[in-house]
């Protein structure tokens, strides 16, 4: 069975589905089965409700020296906005539990393609940072390096999700891959400072 919770440079994570609109090329899903803590992080079938707060129920919040995680991440091998409630839920019941963890969500941005509705304002007072892939500096590149489902439609609405986010979230943050080029790294780090967002480059694992 795939772990639900698992962790990764000491903090937990939550990998809620297997599912996700993008197959990006530089995706490490498609190289390996686990990350960090986990020998899998590939569900045989997408987890319950009940299965989740089992593994929250069972995981240990709590590091060697006995403190709680500072913070809790949901990205795995999916896209979490692909399980819209249950990531609503989880992030419920560690907030109820462990008020002071800050909350992470590693998305693609693209929840109101996946839904047909706004996504952004769902997990308000629940999720203290929003971390959005950016991943390019245009949609032609876009659609080249994460060949969405939704095609060009894809990159304008992961920027519309970003500029929602930014009204609503504590802090909110775009994302690239080292696989881009530098001049491409800086058109997205222009792009990020245009919309008043920090950048992080992230290596390719």
């Amino acid at each position: 069975m795939a772990d639900i919770i698992y962790t990764y440079k000491g903090k937990p994570y939550f990998n809620l589905t297997n599912q996700c609109p993008c197959a990006c090329t530089f995706c490490i899903r498609a190289e390996q089965e686990g990350v960090g803590s986990a020998a899998s992080l590939w569900h045989k079938s997408e987890p319950t409700w009940r299965e989740i707060e089992q593994a929250l129920k069972d995981f240990d919040f709590t590091n060697a020296v006995g403190a709680v995680a500072s913070e809790a991440v949901f990205c795995g091998f999916g896209e979490p906005f692909c399980a819209l409630d249950n990531l609503m839920r989880s992030a419920s019941w560690v907030k109820k539990r462990y008020p002071q963890i800050s909350l992470r969500v590693n998305t693609t941005g693209l929840g109101d393609l996946i839904h047909g509705c706004p996504t952004a304002p769902v997990l308000k007072g629940l999720v203290d940072t929003m971390s959005i892939s950016l991943n390019a500096p245009n949609a032609a590149r876009y659609e080249e390096l994460a060949c969405s489902q939704f095609g060009e439609d894809a990159w304008p609405a992961m920027l519309r999700f970003a500029a929602e986010c930014k009204k609503i979230y504590p802090r909110v943050i775009f994302s690239v891959v080292d696989v881009i080029t530098p001049e491409e790294i800086e058109q997205c780090r222009e792009i990020a400072e245009g919309m008043d967002i920090p950048l992080r480059i992230r290596k390719r694992a």
